[in-house]
């Protein structure tokens, strides 16, 4: 948490923290109580402190869940939630408008996405994947620099009671390459304030101004720091406090403009402030971890915790105190705002969070099972009067972590045997395959995510196969884009010789009807049936039969039976492993099962020998199987809501499904309307929210044949053949009698589907396309995906309605009508390519091309009547000649050109050309030739000239063009142009 003063510079970049404001010092006397120290009394004593004394008003922490933001995975920072305002896409009619002066304690998450504190939590005394920012705000300019420093000055100092000669600031030193001066203003600031000048530090753009993006508001900040040594020996300074005052845009050019209304945004870390007020070098030293670490203490019986680190923490026994403790907290916060453990986005990180803490829990501190859903109350008794959605959500928090931790153990020891026995088999030097740590992973079979796989290893003092690490992953990505489409060309594969001597030897076809066999259990979980098989044959890569392959060979495998899913019917291969008999701790990876013939042969990478004969146990990935089946129930679904809304003929002509999202073409005279589209989607999420069962059975073929509305395609069916109906038993609904087949999804089909369709969750229909005519092609996302699809689409739509209410109040302003204008084409591209429901988007498509035309008109109109003001006072000041050359300030090179317009049009005989100088010593021309003028004196060659000389460019035609360039000496420019159209003339 300290650092040497030597290091000072590097230490103090900006964190993770925005800063504070006010309008006023108050002269109302101070408390006589003794400063808050107590967690609970410092959070309180800032709100109070702002709420109080300077007029600002509370606001809710938001959900660490970002609610239709899909550049972050959590909430990271406390001006998250204002970045409308920021950006000046707030509505004008909502609450957050009316916003002037706030204040907040922001639940925050950095783990994964850009801000990823995970790796480091744990190692050292500071670093927390859960944290709170204590923040202020003024927006609008409500107040600025000079309060925001004196409020927070007078809260460090005279609320919390630190001493001023432990505070040293640091202030935006300036950037010359940018343009932008030291903010001496903030400096002028502290030394008024008291601070001595040798405490007040100056640091470039990388420590003391902040950006929010490539583009977007931005400015200098002004950070407060704490000196852990107290003046003994050299300054040990953390960051305490960081104020930032946006007051620049950072334009798409990286050029920066001022914004019309200015902002103060502060943050500061509770925890670290806690320390420092209890007079800790650690955060968890603080009674906002005590009482959690108490209770690691007494749930695994391992030594209390001493808060030592690196090689003084023998056994690793400290770091997984902090570990667990970090870790319980986020997994609580994150639950009770709707974030469950997953397998992709921010529940996959949430599950890389529980089972790094399971892993600590149970291998280093040899907890019992149970230990992290025990620490549920505790952490909901620290942290649940501030946040009341912990004690509403205590219990189901609680289970939900004992039920994963559960669920992970026993993969957990599983993977701790093949780590050890691959070491076994390891030199001094060697690394550690890369194949066998893939296959751990998260993203193969066992779930152990890579870092914690990789701090597994560093324990033990062995380095991973990095290089060998990346290149599976490139390869795995490769196939998971193949298997994003229907199977063309495989490299393993049977050929016509293959099946021929297959046939041949009398071996049958693969018995995979154990893909099917899997239930529901009563928590909601499914659970599928691992499949005993023995080895008929091996391939090679290419194609040769063999009786046994080694370690490292990529291989096709045929069993006698299998219980994977081989691609076909549209949809994806499963995949997973497989083990042999008795080595258990040994995995074979399967990338996908494709059959040929009535085979089904595993694409299998053997990490040691197999061969013929051998038996085997085989385990799909479940989690790649459900995202397959919710695909497929969902696929139906789909089909017969389009037959539902555009008529029961219309016909399906394919589809392709995968865990991530389905493809589904159609048959369709012209293109669906965006309230087909709507309709569509309701009608799938209405059959979703019923929980209909869903009923596989098979029948005789010749059953199928006359059934009103049964959904069949253009192939060879099998005899007998598996129905697939929602909602209607399949013998019902093959009753030529019922009519079901007409009101019901019924079709034929051999692939994997739920038991019942609740656990589609959701269906969004994200984009469409015309194939061909007469066929359309639809995009669609189900469950989490589905959710968040609509909450951007719900985000982005109030960002239009916020634009158009915009326009409607009128500018009078050019800037500001440019602004909007960009602000509504940000929005035409934000809408055109985000993930988001396609009827919205065709919708708010509409509305922004009107809305562009609108906000165009505004700015032509400001730019008309901009240009005849400069024009008139031109004429003013230019008798009336050939020539005109002069300087002018213009908004943009629009308004220069329409201004050299009018000129001309109301001195019909004269040439004009005008500069206008822009910030950074950037200059714009435009120039008009007159009709009367040489055929040798030329628009374009004049600018040419000019900007030339100031190292620009320009373009044009004979009689009119323009050009930029850079220069500090402006009247030697204008000196150029007259001189060259002198010479013309």
């Amino acid at each position: 948490m300290a650092a040497s003063m030597a290091g000072v510079s590097g230490r103090l970049r900006r964190a993770i923290r925005r800063s504070p404001s006010w309008p006023g010092r108050s002269r109302r006397p101070l408390s006589t109580q003794p400063p808050p120290t107590q967690g609970s009394a410092v959070r309180d004593a800032f709100l109070n402190f702002f709420r109080d004394r300077h007029g600002h008003r509370l606001v809710p922490s938001a959900s660490v869940r970002p609610r239709g933001d899909p550049s972050l995975l959590f909430v990271n920072a406390g001006m998250n939630q204002f970045k409308p305002i920021f950006l000046g896409t707030v509505d004008p009619r909502s609450e957050m408008a009316s916003f002037r002066r706030v204040a907040n304690s922001q639940k925050c998450v950095r783990a994964g996405g850009r801000h990823n504190d995970l790796a480091d939590v744990g190692r050292d005394l500071s670093h927390h994947t859960f944290f709170e920012m204590l923040g202020n705000w003024a927006f609008g300019g409500d107040y600025f620099k000079e309060e925001a420093c004196s409020m927070a000055w007078e809260l460090l100092t005279q609320v919390y009671g630190i001493p001023e000669d432990r505070l040293w600031v640091s202030y935006f030193g300036g950037d010359p390459k940018a343009g932008l001066d030291p903010d001496l203003e903030s400096r002028d600031i502290w030394l008024s304030l008291g601070v001595p000048v040798n405490r007040v530090l100056s640091f470039g753009p990388q420590e003391n101004f902040w950006e929010m993006g490539d583009t977007g508001p931005c400015g200098p900040c002004t950070e407060i720091h704490y000196d852990l040594a107290g003046g003994v020996g050299a300054p040990q300074l953390v960051e305490l406090w960081n104020l930032v005052f946006m007051q620049h845009n950072r334009e798409a050019n990286r050029s920066l403009q001022p914004l019309p209304q200015r902002h103060v945004d502060t943050g500061m870390g509770l925890e670290r402030l806690v320390a420092v007020l209890q007079g800790r070098h650690s955060t968890y030293d603080t009674d906002l971890f005590s009482p959690l670490l108490h209770a690691i203490h007494q749930g695994c019986g391992a030594p209390p915790y001493l808060g030592r680190v690196g090689a003084a923490d023998e056994g690793h026994t400290d770091t997984a105190y902090r570990v667990v403790a970090d870790h319980i907290r986020a997994l609580s916060v994150c639950i009770a705002d709707g974030v469950s453990p997953g397998m992709s986005g921010a529940p996959l990180v949430l599950r890389r969070i529980l089972r790094r803490a399971v892993r600590f829990s149970t291998e280093v501190l040899r907890a019992p099972p149970g230990l992290l859903g025990s620490l549920v109350p505790v952490v909901v008794e620290t942290l649940g009067d501030a946040y009341p959605e912990l004690q509403r959500n205590s219990a189901q928090i609680a289970s939900l972590v004992s039920e994963e931790e559960a669920a992970f153990l026993d993969s957990l020891q599983r993977g701790r045997r093949i780590i050890d026995r691959t070491l076994k088999r390891l030199g001094p030097s060697d690394l550690f395959p890369a194949d066998v740590a893939r296959s751990l992973s998260l993203s193969g079979n066992l779930g152990l995510p890579l870092d914690l796989v990789e701090l597994m290893l560093e324990e033990k003092g062995v380095q991973l196969d990095s290089a060998g690490l990346a290149q599976l992953v490139q390869e795995e990505a490769q196939l998971r884009a193949h298997q994003a489409e229907p199977a063309q060309e495989q490299r393993l594969r049977l050929d016509v010789h293959a099946l021929a001597e297959l046939q041949h030897r009398g071996v049958p076809p693969t018995d995979d009807s154990p893909k099917y066999s899997y239930s529901l259990q009563p928590t909601g979980d499914y659970e599928f049936s691992p499949c005993e098989a023995q080895v008929l044959q091996l391939y090679t890569e290419d194609g040769a039969a063999v009786a046994t392959v080694g370690p490292g060979q990529r291989c096709g495998v045929l069993l006698n039976r299998t219980n994977f899913y081989a691609e076909q019917g549209g949809q994806a291969s499963d995949r997973g492993y497989l083990v042999q008999a008795g080595q258990q701790d040994v995995l074979f990876p399967v990338a996908q099962a494709q059959v040929w013939g009535g085979f089904v042969l595993h694409e299998v990478l053997a990490p040691e020998h197999l061969q013929v004969g051998d038996q085997v146990q085989l385990h799909v990935d479940e989690a790649w199987r459900l995202g397959c089946m919710e695909k497929h129930t969902a696929t139906h679904l789909l089909s017969w809501a389009l037959r539902q809304t555009l008529g029961p003929s219309t016909e399906q002509r394919g589809s392709h499904l995968n865990p991530e999202r389905l493809r589904f073409d159609v048959a369709t005279q012209a293109p669906l309307t965006p309230e087909q589209l709507r309709t569509v989607e309701g009608t799938v999420q209405e059959a979703v929210q019923q929980d209909k069962p869903v009923y596989m059975e098979e029948v005789p073929l010749a059953l199928t044949a006359c059934v009103p509305g049964l959904r069949s395609f253009d192939e060879v069916y099998p005899d007998p053949v598996r129905v697939v109906s929602v909602g209607v038993p399949v013998a019902h609904a093959l009753d030529p009698m019922s009519q079901a087949a007409l009101q019901a999804s019924v079709e034929l089909c051999c692939g994997t589907h739920l038991l019942h369709t609740g656990a589609v969750g959701d269906l969004v229909i994200i984009g469409e396309r015309q194939l061909t005519k007469g066929t359309t092609r639809l995009l669609a996302v189900t469950g989490e995906q589905a959710q968040q699809a609509r909450e951007v689409g719900e985000s982005v739509a109030k960002e239009v309605d916020a634009a158009a209410e915009r326009l409607s109040q009128g500018t009078r302003d050019l800037v500001e009508a440019h602004r909007l204008s960009k602000d509504v084409g940000r929005l035409t591209e934000a809408v055109d390519s985000a993930v988001m429901p396609q009827w919205q988007r065709r919708e708010l498509q509409a509305r922004l091309k009107l809305l562009q035309r609108r906000a165009n008109t505004t700015i032509r109109k400001l730019e008309l009547g901009q240009a005849a003001v400069k024009s008139q006072e031109l004429l003013k000041r230019h008798k009336k000649g050939p020539l005109i050359v002069d300087s002018v300030s213009a908004e943009s090179l629009s308004v220069l050109v329409k201004v050299v317009r009018q000129l001309c049009e109301c001195a019909p005989g004269t040439s004009v050309l005008l500069l206008s100088p822009q910030p950074v010593g950037r200059v714009l021309c435009a120039c008009q030739v007159a009709q009367g003028a040489t055929p040798a004196f030329t628009a374009e060659a004049w600018a040419l000239a000019v900007c030339s000389h100031m190292g620009g460019k320009a373009w044009g035609s004979r009689v009119v063009a323009q050009g930029t360039g850079s220069t500090v000496d402006l009247d030697a420019a204008l000196s150029a142009a007259r001189a060259y159209a002198l010479y013309q003339l």
